[in-house]
């Protein structure tokens, strides 16, 4: 698969590559090439053990187009993107602000390379910011100025937690997590969540390798995921595969059982 040659001069300073990231991993996953040995490696052996191609994680990115697409059509237009990941294709500025041009993002994530890369990708969007910082200290996150600048927390957010809970171990404590954020936003603001769920034997090894490889990587259960919005009105169609939901044409029928997009849940849930 494409990378970069971990020589090049493109690498932000401070950065180890010999060390995986989850946001380079995810970008291999993607056919993307802002990876490198390390994060390809671990990709390698995800599909070792399920043939996850670039087509499924497409699929995950199809599913954000399509809940930040939900989101804009209920008013939201204003965009907290937790655990954001490297810019690829159908970014929630670009998906947001093609429903409202006046619709505002901001990116977190704790790998230097997305603030390197995205600042790159915004620097002519005013609507838009990247920083670096740690989802799990929300009082540092609200408290930065480029959230302060571009989100009313007085009015109602698109809270947006896609492909990253699931790199959280039980002792960060998810659902606690999850509810210190939704503690710091309006009535009417939504959570976007996307999950790993869990299908034993097959995620039980997947995990084996993210937790030995990456470091994190938790499959958990449906169930387990669904309380994540607890407090919350689940829209239709509740927490299912990614696949199912609320896709842009019917599927005719549900992902076979060996459909790795099966090991995906996500749902989004109204704060009353």
């Amino acid at each position: 698969m494409a990378g970069h040659d971990p020589t090049e001069e493109w690498v932000p300073r401070g950065i180890d590559v010999s060390v995986p990231s989850v946001a380079r991993v995810y970008d291999a996953m993607l056919g993307g090439k802002s990876n490198f040995a390390a994060d390809r490696a671990v990709a390698d052996k995800i599909r070792s053990i399920l043939p996850v191609s670039a087509e499924s994680a497409g699929e995950h990115r199809a599913l954000l187009a399509r809940g930040v697409r939900f989101l804009a059509a209920q008013g939201i237009d204003q965009f907290l993107d937790l655990g954001s990941g490297l810019p690829t294709v159908q970014n929630t500025h670009q998906v947001a602000q093609a429903a409202n041009a006046a619709a505002r993002v901001v990116y977190v994530d704790n790998d230097p390379m997305v603030l390197a890369h995205g600042r790159a990708l915004l620097t002519e969007n005013s609507g838009t910011a990247v920083i670096t910082a740690d989802i799990r200290d929300p009082d540092d996150v609200f408290g930065r100025p480029e959230v302060g600048q571009l989100i009313d927390l007085e009015r109602p957010l698109g809270l947006m937690m896609v492909g990253v809970v699931h790199h959280l171990g039980d002792d960060d404590d998810p659902a606690g997590l999850i509810k210190r954020y939704l503690d710091r936003v309006t009535p009417g603001s939504h959570l976007f969540l996307s999950h790993f769920q869990a299908e034993p034997p097959v995620t039980d090894r997947m995990e084996q390798i993210f937790l030995q490889m990456l470091g994190s990587g938790r499959f958990r259960t449906t169930a387990e995921i669904t309380a994540f919005f607890d407090g919350l009105d689940l829209v239709e169609a509740g927490v299912v595969d990614i696949p199912l939901w609320r896709p842009d044409k019917p599927r005719t029928r549900p992902p076979a059982p060996d459909d790795p997009n099966r090991l995906i849940a996500a749902g989004i849930g109204r704060k009353p």
